[in-house]
């Protein structure tokens, strides 16, 4: 029977990719994470109150603890970046920005989506100083202020009427002055009295002392808000394996079955990076799907695929 370094590797030591590694070492399956950035999108947010059992902790905390979680079940972290992973016949092989190399019958790949940026000035500053990319995440943070959303698609219009019920005022910055959004949103939104419209606008600078203060438009007009909400898309992170061509679906998120598992024999996909939850991107979503990946793959082993 051939012998690989790891019987899995999972790339990407986030939401998805520590629950992943938790639930195979809990299955002894010998297992290896590896990101040179732990944590992802989360581990950014100033305070999260939207994940079970955790009342109100800080991204990095709850990030934290997944990671202690994984390592204290057995699982190994190497904090490189995968720099190459290619397919062959009856496994993976890994290689890292340092140089070293590792075999694996099966990866999980964990790498979540990139969300776009506006390339404003202060933009990356005050990134967890409340310039979010998620309003489910963060919105109920604030009620009863003033906030900031950009964006024109179905997303943004979205996010805009959930900020409204929560927010005192919702001003939609868009660059056009028409929506790609479907037009049922744009309707509502339209509809209703504490969302104001800021369109053929671009924001230009976000500033503040300590958070969020101000958002500055190109044309030159501010808007005083505590909060700025960034809709302009995102991209799954599927660089690592596109030349496999693994199926895509029209966004570029990984197609998977009910199992995770790629079109790719032996490849494993989970959390924002795949088409899976109704692309619902959440922590407790990302988790799951680790976790049901971990249980697919010791299902394969059990069978002695």
């Amino acid at each position: 029977m051939t012998k690989f370094d790891y019987d899995l590797v999972i790339i990407g030591a986030w939401s998805a990719g520590y629950p992943t590694g938790m639930y195979a070492s809990r299955y002894k399956i010998k297992n290896l994470i590896i990101w040179g950035q732990p944590g992802g999108a989360l581990a950014t947010s100033h305070k999260v109150e939207n994940y079970p059992g955790t009342i109100s902790a800080s991204g990095k905390e709850i990030m934290d603890n997944f990671k202690d979680h994984a390592v204290g079940a057995g699982s190994e972290i190497l904090e490189e970046m995968v720099t190459e992973l290619t397919k062959h016949d009856t496994h993976f092989h890994i290689k890292t920005s340092s140089g070293k190399e590792f075999t694996s019958k099966y990866v999980v790949l964990a790498t979540g989506n990139n969300y776009r940026h506006l390339g404003a000035k202060g933009e990356e500053e005050m990134l967890g100083k409340w310039v979010s990319y998620c309003a489910t995440c963060d919105g109920m943070f604030f009620k009863g202020r003033d906030v900031v959303l950009v964006g024109g698609w179905n997303t943004a219009l979205t996010e805009a009427l959930y900020l409204a019920e929560i927010c005192n005022k919702v001003y939609i910055v868009h660059r056009r002055d028409t929506f790609r959004a479907e037009d049922i949103w744009v309707e509502q939104a339209k509809k209703i009295e504490n969302i104001e419209f800021v369109l053929n606008e671009e924001v230009d600078e976000i500033s503040g002392k300590f958070f969020v203060e101000e958002v500055k438009l190109k044309s030159g007009k501010v808007l005083k808000a505590d909060g700025i909400f960034v809709a302009v898309g995102s991209d799954a992170n599927t660089t690592l394996v596109d030349h496999m061509n693994p199926e895509k679906d029209d966004e570029g998120c990984l197609v998977v079955d009910a199992r995770q598992e790629t079109t790719i024999p032996g490849l494993f996909a989970a959390g924002d990076v795949t088409t899976n939850s109704n692309k619902f991107k959440q922590t407790i979503m990302s988790a799951a799907e680790g976790c049901l990946a971990a249980d697919s793959i010791h299902e394969e082993i059990l069978r002695g695929e």
